[in-house]
């Protein structure tokens, strides 16, 4: 597993018709198996130009900035938050040495092993990390049903993996800590429960310099 790396595979079509993790040295989050898709343009919503940005902790070592686009309504913004929540809290169990699993409240049931598995990862690793992740263009890219697609980019270039002991950086850092691997296009998969929440069904991921990443390029 590569993480949240390679070439993106939208296989949502499929995901929306139903209702809709790597080792410690490597990206979080794994591609989806299937062609590479496009965009529903019909159901885009484009980033503002001034969006708002909220700065999250996650333990006392690394926060995430996420920059909030104007204009969703009050479902898209449950959907955006979906995985808003679910990538800081995905970090949260690696800074809690895997104690906090609170982000899998946020995946569907035959999701969670597979992410259970990377936070485990680092644990086992005894690594950590440290430094500022952004999280940014948020778009809601289509909604069919009970099925959504949200893609975010993001920008990992300020993390540093750290010993989890003692709290410094390692010697070797990881190479998606480094442009251009440090900066890619994510994409969940989400569906609506009967509870009225948005949970990730499936992750994919697009890095630079591939077609559908270029958009996360500042």
């Amino acid at each position: 597993m590569i993480g949240m790396r390679g070439l993106i595979a939208l296989a949502v079509a499929a995901v929306l018709a139903t209702g809709c993790a790597a080792s410690g040295g490597e990206r979080p989050f794994v591609p989806a198996d299937g062609p590479p898709g496009s965009k529903a343009p019909a159901a885009a919503i484009t980033a503002p130009a001034t969006p708002k940005d909220e700065t999250l902790s996650v333990g006392r070592a690394m926060k995430v900035v996420f920059e909030r686009p104007a204009g969703l309504d009050e479902e898209q913004t449950k959907m955006v938050d979906a995985y808003r929540d679910f990538y800081v809290g995905s970090w949260k169990a690696v800074a809690t040495r895997g104690r906090d699993e609170g982000y899998l409240s946020g995946v569907e049931p035959d999701y969670t092993l597979e992410m259970r598995k990377w936070a485990r990862e680092f644990v086992r690793d005894r690594r950590s990390v440290r430094g500022t992740a952004r999280l940014y263009s948020a778009d809601v890219i289509a909604v069919t049903g009970t099925g959504a697609q949200v893609d975010v980019c993001v920008d990992e270039s300020g993390l540093r993996m750290t010993d989890a002991t003692t709290g410094q950086e390692v010697p070797d850092q990881p190479a998606w800590t480094r442009p251009p691997r440090s900066t890619y296009l994510q994409s969940a998969a989400l569906h609506r429960g009967d509870d009225g929440a948005w949970r990730i069904r499936k992750l994919m991921y697009a890095t630079l310099p591939e077609e559908r990443a270029k958009g996360c390029k500042r």
